[in-house]
C-alpha cells in the first residue's frame, strides 16, 4: 500500500515538473529554472548575475573615527535583535564620525552586500541629479517624453507618479510566486521587454501602491535622459564626487544589459552611509550641490496620497524615501531593503545609521517600520 502511495506521489511530482518545464519552454519564461533553483533572493546574489561596476572614487574620503568609537556598549535588546536577525554590519555615524561599528559572519568594511530596495532611494537621488543637470525638466514631466510606448491611459503617468508609488500600473509585487513580474524581473534577462508589457489599471496620483516596476521605469528614464547607463551616472554623480572607498556592483538582467534599478546595488555599510549624508546635508556634498535642496525636502516629506488599506493620507512615504512619522517630533527618513537593509537619517541629531543583514523584523503598523524604531532609539542613546 505504502509503495503505491509513494509511486502516486512520485508520478504527480514528475507531472508537475514536466508541466512547469513545458510551460517555461513554450512561454519563453526560462527564468523559472533560476527562480526554482535559488528559491529566494539573498545578500550575495551578485554572484549569480552579470554586473556593471561603479568605480570607486579616485579621491576617496574616509570617514573619521569618533574619540568615543565603540566605547559605549549597545543595549542587550539591540544585541539580541541584531543577532536574531543575522546582522552582519551595523554602523552609526554622528557629526561625520563613526561612533559605533560592528561586523560578523565574515563581512567587513569592504564586503559586497545586496542593497535590495535601498537601490530605489538611490534611483530617486539620480532622478534629482538629472533634474539639477537639466536632463529632466521637472517631476511632473510625462513618462511618455522618454518612453514613447507610454500611450493611451499610460500617457497620464508622470515621473512624480513613479517617485510616489502612485502610477496605477499593473505590476505584480509578489516575492514568492515564480509567475510574478517581480520574480521575472529578478531572474529574467530582458527588463525593457518586461516593462513594456505594463498596463494602466488605476488613475495615477491617487493611491499609494508600492511597485518595483515604478523604480525600474525611473531607471530607464534616467538612462534615456542622460545617455548613460544607470551605473555610469551613479559613478559620475555619486561615487566619484562623494569619495566612495570601494567599487560597487549593480546587477544586470544579462551581459551588457540593463540595471535592476529597483534593487541590487552591491556595496558596503560605509559607502552606503554616504548616501544618507548627502540627503542629511540637503543634497550638498562638501560644497558640491549634487541634488537641489528643494528636491531633497520634497523627497523626505509625505506624498499627497491615500493609503490603499485605510484610505487615509499616508505619512510614511515621500519621493522614493521612507519616513518615520512619529519620532518624538524629530524628522527621520530612511531607505529600506527587504532583508532589513537600512540607511536611516536623523537630521536633527546629525546621525546616520546603516544596518545590513539576512533578515528583517516583524512589520509594525501601516508604515511597516519594522526595526527602525529600535535602531533610532539606540543611536540617540549612544
Amino acid at each position: 500500500m505504502l509503495k503505491k502511495i509513494l509511486k502516486s506521489i512520485g508520478i504527480m511530482l514528475l507531472s508537475i515538473l514536466l508541466g512547469i518545464n513545458l510551460y517555461a519552454l513554450l512561454s519563453g519564461k526560462t527564468y523559472f529554472y533560476k527562480a526554482i533553483r535559488y528559491n529566494f533572493a539573498g545578500v550575495d546574489d551578485y554572484k549569480l548575475f552579470e554586473n556593471r561596476t561603479i568605480r570607486k572614487s579616485t579621491q576617496p574620503q574616509p570617514w573619521l573615527q569618533s574619540t568615543s568609537f565603540n566605547q559605549k556598549a549597545i543595549s542587550s535588546e539591540l544585541k539580541s535583535t541584531l543577532d536574531s536577525l543575522e546582522t552582519f554590519a551595523f554602523l552609526i555615524i554622528k557629526n561625520d564620525s563613526i561612533v559605533y561599528e560592528s561586523y560578523s559572519d565574515g563581512y567587513g568594511t569592504s564586503s559586497y552586500s545586496n542593497s535590495f530596495s535601498v537601490a530605489k532611494s538611490v534611483v530617486g537621488i539620480l532622478v534629482g541629479a538629472a533634474l539639477r543637470d537639466g536632463k529632466i525638466k521637472h517631476i511632473d514631466q510625462p513618462v511618455a517624453d522618454f518612453l514613447p510606448n507610454f500611450e493611451g491611459e499610460k500617457s497620464k503617468i508622470t515621473i512624480r507618479h513613479l517617485l510616489t508609488m502612485s502610477s496605477g500600473l499593473n505590476w505584480d509585487e509578489s516575492y514568492t510566486s515564480p509567475f510574478s513580474m517581480t520574480t521575472e524581473a529578478y531572474y529574467g534577462d530582458d527588463l525593457p521587454k518586461l516593462i513594456s508589457k505594463l498596463e494602466a489599471i488605476e488613475e495615477p496620483g491617487k493611491v499609494y501602491n508600492y511597485l518595483s516596476g515604478n523604480t525600474q521605469l525611473l531607471g530607464l528614464i534616467v538612462e534615456k535622459a542622460t545617455g548613460k547607463h544607470l551605473s555610469e551616472y551613479a559613478e559620475a554623480k555619486l561615487w566619484q564626487p562623494m569619495g566612495m572607498e570601494n567599487d560597487a556592483l549593480w546587477c544586470l538582467d544579462k551581459a551588457n544589459g540593463t540595471e535592476k534599478a529597483y534593487c541590487c546595488i552591491n556595496s558596503n555599510a560605509r559607502d552606503f552611509a554616504r548616501l544618507g549624508k548627502l540627503y542629511l546635508n540637503k543634497g550638498n556634498w562638501n560644497g558640491i550641490q549634487i541634488v537641489d535642496t528643494a528636491f531633497v525636502n520634497e523627497s523626505t516629506q509625505p506624498a499627497s496620497l491615500l493609503d490603499p488599506d485605510d484610505k487615509q493620507p499616508i505619512d510614511y512615504y515621500g519621493l522614493h524615501w521612507w519616513l518615520y512619522p512619529d519620532c518624538n517630533g524629530m524628522e527621520v527618513f530612511y531607505a529600506r531593503g527587504i532583508l532589513g537593509q537600512y540607511i536611516i537619517v536623523i537630521p536633527e541629531e546629525n546621525i546616520i545609521i546603516v544596518r545590513l543583514g539576512q533578515k528583517r523584523g516583524p512589520k509594525e503598523g501601516r508604515e511597516k517600520l519594522s526595526d527602525v524604531r529600535l535602531y533610532v532609539k539606540e543611536a540617540l542613546n549612544l
